[in-house]
């Protein structure tokens, strides 16, 4: 037997057994208990229009705010990364890596309630604010190291042009690095972005009052209220419905950028 064949009837193999498994689970499901647990047209239309006009705008005013203010950390730290002057490197090298090393929940969890304690320190807004710094915290470590593999990417030929011009190395690097940098690493940072509004969810451990309340939190307050499972699906098709748009984006700025190279 050729291989091409013995492959085709290998990958139709896996498709009959994958079938098989889906039918099985098809009879043996309580179609209507899953509809009465899970998609109950009551519970649904009760979340209405909160869901939209402040669980989902919550999540999307935080991922923002986290994001931006990550982003401008992380540019801060990028270059102390890769300075000559080894006190800055060390600082930024500790840093990056202690907060790449901690869970986001834990860092959310000691910026609401530990460092309140110990030093006694109010972040502005309260819990959510400790939230979003923690946040802040957490994804600029992570998009220094993006932003240090842009930079380091841009042909140091640039830099030498820039420099021969007359430009000082400050002016070098905000006009003509950086920007080349930014443009090689938006399709990470775009999914660092779609990591961020799933990390909103996290914030839920920490409690914020009604008005404060992102998607998760809204979701779980209302399974509590109404003993239904409607709502935690509500809340999951509203994060697809963020989420997915954007990952296309990213796969796209993706291939854009295959192309050009």
């Amino acid at each position: 037997m050729r291989r091409t064949t013995r492959k085709r009837l290998n990958l139709i193999a896996l498709y009959v057994i994958l079938a098989a498994v889906l039918l099985v689970l098809a009879l043996i499901t309580d179609w209507e208990a899953v509809g009465a647990n899970f998609f109950d047209s009551e519970v649904a239309r009760s979340l209405w229009p909160e869901i939209i006009t402040v669980a989902t705008k919550n999540t999307i005013v935080y991922t923002v705010i986290s994001f931006v203010g990550g982003l401008a950390l992380a540019v801060v730290l990028a270059l102390m990364r890769l300075s000559a002057v080894g006190p800055y490197r060390w600082l930024a090298t500790a840093y990056i890596e202690f907060f790449r090393g901690l869970p986001a929940l834990l860092v959310i969890v000691a910026s609401g309630f530990a460092i309140p304690i110990a030093f006694g320190f109010q972040f502005p807004f309260g819990l959510i604010g400790a939230g979003i710094a923690a946040l802040i915290v957490v994804s600029s470590a992570y998009m220094a190291e993006t932003l240090r593999a842009g930079i380091q990417a841009v042909p140091k030929g640039q830099a030498e042009a820039a420099r021969s011009l007359g430009m000082s190395a400050g002016r070098t690097t905000a006009s003509v690095v950086l920007p080349q940098a930014f443009r090689i690493v938006i399709p990470p940072l775009t999914n660092e972005f779609v990591l961020l509004i799933k990390d909103t969810s996290l914030l839920a451990i920490i409690g914020v009052a009604a008005n404060q309340r992102e998607l998760t939190t809204f979701a779980r307050d209302e399974l509590s209220n109404t003993a239904n499972a409607t709502p935690l699906v509500v809340a999951a098709v509203m994060y697809l419905i963020i989420t997915l748009p954007l990952t296309q984006l990213v796969s796209a700025l993706e291939r854009r950028q295959q192309r050009a190279r």
